[in-house]
């Protein structure tokens, strides 16, 4: 090979040696770039996964975050405008989408079913402020106290409130039962049972009986949830739950507290 050759050769491979080495750091820099973009395109998606996870921890109404005092006298507010006539408007449209997510009641009521009381309007609350339980006698029983260990345990409900009300059909029932030891029909019976420790202990005081077994009545069922273990005694005795009792007053609408725990 003539040395003309031999130096165009080795001049072409020269280039060819630097061609390949321009190449090489840009190909490298192009992984580099595509690995770091994709690092940040990932970190952007955990980061608003996180974000959209935290916003969906967050309750539907923030503003039913209290402590159970701060329940309570909230609760009692709204029972004051409410024996005003000044009750708010409450507009479930603009709460319906926060609400179909999920509740945080800042209340929990245990109240009888006399249609007369209604705790939703007698506490102007709005939907997703009150979960309500209703039985004749607004007593305790098995699925009650299941239902307000839900409440307090799942829902973090830091008040419950017992509600008796005035001229209680069930408790007068109950009284007339066990003076003339006669049973009612069907299934009543069952209220009877329920309410007879507190309709006897009202009897054996005398006076005005109806009003004592009323009264009696709440302050026993205030009692029993107290002491539910294993979830409602635990909550009370850490301060994360009081559980109260009152009086609806039919006449006024007001509801006077009778027993705080």
């Amino acid at each position: 090979m003539c040395d003309n050759c031999s130096d165009t050769l080795h001049h072409q491979s020269l280039r060819q040696d630097s061609l390949r080495q321009d190449i090489a750091p840009s190909r490298r820099s192009a992984m580099l770039f595509g690995a770091a973009a994709f690092g940040m395109t990932f970190a952007g998606g955990a980061f608003a996964s996180g974000a959209l996870a935290k916003d969906a921890k967050q309750p539907p109404k923030p503003q039913n975050v209290l402590s159970p005092d701060a329940s309570l006298k909230r609760l009692m507010e709204g029972n004051g405008r409410y024996v005003a006539g000044v009750s708010r408007r409450h507009d479930f449209k603009h709460e319906r989408e926060a609400l179909a997510g999920g509740q945080n009641p800042f209340a929990a009521v245990l109240s009888c079913a006399d249609s007369r009381i209604a705790p939703e309007y007698a506490f102007d609350a709005g939907r997703g402020d009150l979960f309500v339980c209703r039985v004749a006698g607004n007593f305790a029983g098995t699925e009650t106290i299941a239902s307000m260990e839900y409440a307090v345990a799942v829902l973090n409900t830091p008040l419950i409130l017992v509600l008796g009300h005035d001229a209680c059909g069930a408790v007068d029932a109950t009284l007339k039962a066990i003076k003339d030891n006669t049973s009612p029909p069907g299934h009543i019976p069952s209220l009877v049972d329920a309410i007879a420790p507190a309709a006897k202990a009202a009897m054996q005081q005398g006076g005005d009986v109806l009003n004592k077994a009323i009264r009696q009545n709440v302050v026993d069922n205030i009692a029993k949830l107290k002491t539910a273990a294993p979830i409602l005694n635990a909550a009370a005795e850490q301060g994360k739950l009081k559980v109260v009792g009152g009086i609806y007053r039919l006449t006024t609408g007001t509801v006077d507290l009778i027993a705080q725990g």
